[in-house]
């Protein structure tokens, strides 16, 4: 694999699914030796290996991004492998439904533990690294429901919204040591955090779930959900050269769904 990443090191939490996965094998395709890090090593081996098989270069490590030594133990093991670090990416995420009243506060300290501490957690171990390289970048997988929410999900939009704002002070930080960081919105991705949603809301059947999942991509304005391909890219895009004088920026990757206000005209 070859491309515009050749000779940088990425770190990819959350990487054995959904977007972290998509990040992580095209972040490779284009070059970049890439530690894979999951909640279960199972799952994040089976992407390093799929990477490896594809000619890149690729570890898996796992735990518990909420714990400090994750992250510790997953930058150490970058280092070892790879001699360096040039790329944050994370994507490490869960969603639980709840309004202020129903959620209980061990729910809204899991959800916030992960989705907000983890990231902390991730930087905070990784960045005294990528500083060093001198043109490094930091991405962070928010959600258009920081900006926008629907009904019952209190904690997860609490815990998105403040990684934009996480994003924005980190990138103030950096800016000094030349790293960039930038946050990434998506709408609804076809993930295996959306099927368990969609499987929820719906029947739970397969056909159900297509359904369901197909309703919900009418709400964007290109009529459906995206790829983790598509968000790969994105965050690649935001990784690379390219994007050199992007930093402290919000990227929206949700189809159009925050471009359409509710209202609608009248039929005629």
């Amino acid at each position: 694999m070859s491309g515009e990443h050749d000779g940088r090191v990425a770190l990819v939490t959350g990487a054995s699914r959904g977007i972290g996965r998509g990040a992580a094998i095209e972040l490779a395709r284009q070059g970049a030796a890439v530690t894979v890090h999951g909640a279960e090593l199972g799952e994040a081996e089976e992407v390093a290996r799929s990477i490896v098989e594809a000619g890149g270069r690729a570890i898996a490590v796992a735990g518990p991004i909420q714990q400090a030594a994750t992250s510790e133990r997953a930058v150490a093991a970058t280092l070892e492998a790879f001699g360096r670090l040039d790329t944050l990416v994370t994507s490490a995420g869960i969603q639980r439904y709840g309004d202020a009243v129903s959620t209980p506060e061990e729910t809204w300290d899991e959800v916030f533990d992960v989705n907000a501490k983890g990231v902390y957690l991730a930087a905070h171990a990784a960045l005294p690294h990528i500083r060093q390289s001198r043109n490094g970048s930091v991405i962070i997988v928010a959600s258009v429901q920081a900006t926008a929410s629907q009904a019952n999900v209190v904690a997860y939009t609490a815990s998105k919204g403040a990684l934009l704002s996480l994003a924005r002070a980190m990138a103030i930080d950096e800016a000094a040591y030349g790293v960039r960081v930038n946050s990434v919105s998506p709408g609804s991705v076809d993930t295996p955090m959306l099927r368990t949603s969609a499987a929820e809301w719906s029947d739970g059947t397969p056909e159900g779930i297509e359904r369901t999942i197909a309703t919900w991509g009418t709400a964007h304005a290109l009529g459906r959900v995206a790829t983790i391909e598509e968000l790969g890219a994105v965050i690649s895009f935001l990784a690379s050269p390219r994007a050199s004088f992007v930093t402290g920026a919000d990227i929206r990757v949700d189809g159009g769904l925050l471009a359409r206000v509710a209202a609608a005209l009248p039929e005629k």
